[in-house]
């Protein structure tokens, strides 16, 4: 008996098979191996036609079966892509390219909204600015497309658009509507103040269900388009970052969970709803939330990690893999030479109040200076980034990081950097968010009774924690690289 995690990125598309008596993963797939493209139609835009996730899920998902037999599915769980907009007319079709999550359009509309909606009421209620979220991409809709607007029947997320494909139905979650800037935490519903004030009727709205739970059944169609069992169910559905967090175990106050893929997140939990608008991480609903035991993860969000690293491959290392430029910036000394980069040009970042600006390599020699220090400097400074947004979130004292043994954190040199610079210890686990995802359909399916059977199967890997006898040498590189940034963006 298996559990189906589908994992929806901006870069590719995962897929997992949990076997749930043994709790292991027995399959993985991904599609496509290469990014997935992202349009940008005009300067700030980020676009991707959802019919493309689908494309790529289903090749996945034919990768499972040649080796797995599928119809032993029973559940399914969706991660997916946050803060994108998609748009369905009445019959279910999707009327224009979503926009996704580092798409800028709308950071003026969120601008003006948080200024109208009023500090008080953003913070109190909304625990963040309206911002570059899914309502602020919804209002540049009705304002610049309105014959497109004028025929949405409802509006999706990523995940949602994906358990539609799936089961037909139309479904969100608290934690999505939260994620979408449209939920009243202290009102505990959807905020009537930001609708009326964006004019957005609530019928474009989805209805709720709880993100543990029996959502969907696969209909007749998806088990021909797809592959899947009939008595598949979805049973679990979450964003990409709350899903990382869930797939760690980081589930309790004071727990952290990482991520350096196209961008990067850490998202701590805390059991409190308060706001750190100043400061510019969000706050959203966690999975495990309920109205008796509160749960709601911070996050601080870099754009441009993973991305980032692919520029930098491309440019300066195009013949080498990232295992080989991993193993290449080993041999450079701590520091990169005084080579410095800000990982700060993938749209508006929340951490600068959503402005743009942009990424940065500074005092590059000629004479001195190669691309493995180039490459090690990219690696550094988005770890520098990383250290420099904990330091602004509510709780900025970080004991242990948990991650899954993937992406830029297989680089040891951006492991240890960022150990040394926030003094954390960083936990790797056998896990990733499609893993997450198994999991997360398995517990709401009732598969497994608690979350101590659900996790039985997560095993630590390796840890990497501060080295005293180079913690001071990556030390004076982040100062120096602060000292260079506060020059720069005073």
């Amino acid at each position: 008996m298996y559990t189906l995690g589908i994992d929806i990125g901006s870069s590719s598309v995962k897929v997992s098979l949990l076997d749930i008596e043994m709790n292991i993963t027995v399959a993985i797939a991904q599609s496509p191996n290469e990014e997935m493209p992202i349009s940008a139609p005009q300067k700030g835009w980020a676009e991707q036609d959802p019919e493309i996730w689908i494309t790529h899920l289903k090749k996945a998902l034919q990768t499972l079966s040649k080796r797995n037999d599928l119809s032993y599915i029973k559940a399914i769980g969706v991660s997916y892509q946050m803060h994108g907009l998609i748009l369905l007319d009445c019959k279910g079709n999707v009327l224009r390219p979503a926009i996704i999550w580092c798409d800028s359009r709308a950071v003026a509309i969120g601008m003006d909204a948080y200024e109208a909606l009023g500090e008080k009421y953003c913070s109190e209620n909304l625990l963040n600015p309206p911002g570059n979220f899914t309502a602020s991409k919804l209002k540049w809709v009705k304002l610049h497309e309105p014959e497109i607007y004028d025929k949405i029947y409802k509006i999706l997320l990523p995940g949602d658009y994906i358990a539609f494909r799936l089961s037909g139905e139309l479904q969100t979650t608290i934690s999505g509507l939260s994620e979408a800037i449209l939920w009243d935490f202290k009102e505990e519903k959807i905020s009537r103040p930001l609708l009326d004030y964006f004019e957005i009727e609530k019928k474009v709205l989805p209805r709720t269900v709880p993100t543990f739970s029996i959502q969907a059944k696969i209909n007749e169609k998806a088990v021909i388009e797809f592959g899947l069992p009939f008595e598949g169910k979805i049973a679990y559905r979450a964003g990409d970052q709350p899903n990382n967090a869930f797939s760690l175990k980081v589930l309790e106050p004071g727990e952290f969970a990482a991520t350096a893929g196209t961008s990067g997140v850490v998202y701590g939990v805390i059991d409190r709803s308060t706001a750190n608008i100043e400061n510019g991480t969000n706050t959203f609903v966690h999975v495990n939330h309920t109205s008796i035991n509160k749960r709601f993860g911070e996050l601080l969000c870099i754009n441009a990690t993973g991305i980032a690293n692919a520029w930098a491959r491309k440019f300066f290392g195009a013949n080498l893999s990232y295992d080989e430029i991993n193993e290449e910036i080993k041999k450079v000394e701590i520091g990169a030479n005084d080579v410095l980069f800000y990982p700060f040009g993938n749209g508006a970042e929340r951490l600068f109040q959503n402005k743009n600006i942009g990424a940065s390599l500074k005092n590059i020699d000629f004479n001195r200076h190669n691309r493995s220090h180039l490459l090690r400097a990219v690696h550094e400074g988005i770890a520098f980034s990383f250290a420099y947004g904990i330091k602004k979130m509510q709780m900025h004292k970080v004991n242990v990081i948990r991650v899954g043994n993937a992406n830029l954190f297989l680089s040891s040199v951006f492991a240890e950097t960022l150990a040394a610079v926030t003094g954390a210890t960083i936990e790797f686990y056998n896990t990733d968010g499609a893993t997450g995802a198994a999991r997360g359909a398995a517990f709401g399916a009732g598969l497994y009774a608690t979350i101590e059977d659900t996790f039985s199967g997560l095993k630590q890997l390796k840890e990497v924690s501060v080295d005293e006898s180079s913690q001071e040498l990556y030390l004076n590189a982040y100062q120096n690289w602060l000292s260079n940034f506060d020059k720069i963006h005073s």
